[in-house]
């Protein structure tokens, strides 16, 4: 297992890179390689490891060392890919060796550094875009593959994500529409009120809770429910290893553990939009009753005669893009989880940022174009 190697050397660099496990067990393997590299005269040292699995105390305290002998002889040394574990554990080993090796290697200040954390930030981050574009290519392939061979696609566990991710989110989401739908109403009941223009309340709470509102809102619930849970239950299977058991029984992660979860949400947030947008209006309603005396007969009257049908499948129409953001976000960062359970929180707050950013990004994309169009 090569997992310390030498990517570029000449007398004044030297590039390393990292990868897989750095443990007691593996620094034996590559200890001539880290000797040899320690009595060399350079003037940058890159050690990459961004690509490294899991470190151990053993292996912390060998990059100390090789740091430390770096820059003894004048050296500068950069480490970057280490995650905050790693670089913990790191600063650890550092303090064990001696003092004097201690105070050179923070006047290197290697992570203090700003424009090295501006750097790392914008390599990470490219490096994440790259295995995004990687993961949603897989997935798009798989996906055509599976239209091919529908006999093994996963029906029973779609089911089952349905359930949970769609079903079980009703009572959240009917609340939430319902609270929306009542504020809504209220805060335009008075407005309109002032202009003898109470029945205008039908078309303003229906119109703004099928196209907007009931949309955007159960988008953003079920995105803080389920992409949180997406990442946390793949993330916690990488870090068991059940992911690699998976592959190595010949089971395709893609197919076994994304695919389900993408068409549950596909299928469900239709049905969660609709059911939004029943509840939503039903506060309107309420409020439209005990504030400006519209009956109930005549605020669904109104709404047949004036609000159209195409504001309706406009929110319906959106829909199957929050949800297929939803997942993809999910599964993905659920992916990008590294060993440690610390990792598992860390990519969960992220899944669950990134999916509300992007459902309000479209829905905003989605409502820009519709309404240049004319719909």
């Amino acid at each position: 297992m090569n997992n310390f190697e030498v990517i570029k050397e000449n007398f004044k660099q030297c590039d390393i890179k990292i990868s897989q496990r750095l443990d007691k067990d593996s620094i034996k393997a590559i200890y001539s390689k880290v000797k040899k590299i320690q009595n060399q005269k350079y003037s940058f040292v890159k050690i990459d490891c961004s690509d490294m699995t899991s470190l151990d105390y053993a292996g912390a305290l060998m990059i100390a060392d090789l740091s430390a002998s770096l820059c003894e002889n004048k050296a500068s040394v950069v480490i970057m890919g280490m995650n905050q574990d790693s670089q913990s554990l790191l600063f650890f080993a550092r303090k064990n060796l001696r003092q004097k090796t201690k105070v050179k290697l923070l006047k290197e200040n290697i992570f203090i550094s700003p424009i090295i954390k501006a750097g790392k930030y914008t390599m990470d981050s490219v490096g994440s875009f790259i295995f995004f574009l990687s993961f949603f290519g897989e997935t798009v392939s798989k996906f055509l593959r599976i239209t091919l061979t529908p006999w093994k696609f996963r029906y029973k566990a779609t089911a089952v994500h349905i359930e949970k991710s769609g079903a079980q989110a009703l009572p959240i989401v009917a609340l939430t529409s319902f609270l929306v739908g009542l504020v809504i109403a209220y805060q335009g009941a008075e407005q309109l009120a002032k202009f003898g223009a109470n029945i205008f309340i039908v078309d303003m709470v229906s119109i703004s809770m099928f196209r907007e509102l009931s949309p955007l809102i159960a988008a953003i619930v079920i995105a803080g429910r389920s992409a949180s849970s997406y990442t946390a239950e793949i993330g916690t299977m990488k870090i068991t290893e059940e992911i690699d058991a998976m592959r190595s029984m010949g089971f395709d992660p893609i197919n076994f553990l994304v695919l389900p979860r993408i068409f549950a949400l596909l299928i469900a947030m239709p049905l969660i939009v609709f059911f939004a947008d029943i509840v939503g209006v039903f506060g309107g309603m309420i409020v439209a009753k005990s504030s400006l005396g519209i009956s109930y007969t005549e605020f669904i009257i109104r709404a047949r005669d004036v609000v159209a049908v195409k504001h309706i499948l406009i929110g319906l129409f959106k829909a199957p893009f929050f949800g297929l953001l939803i997942a993809t976000v999910g599964c993905f960062r659920g992916f990008q989880v590294t060993g440690s359970t610390e990792s598992i929180g860390h990519y969960t707050t992220i899944s669950v940022v990134n999916a509300i950013f992007w459902v309000i990004a479209c829905n905003a994309l989605i409502s820009v174009v519709l309404t240049e169009i004319g719909v």
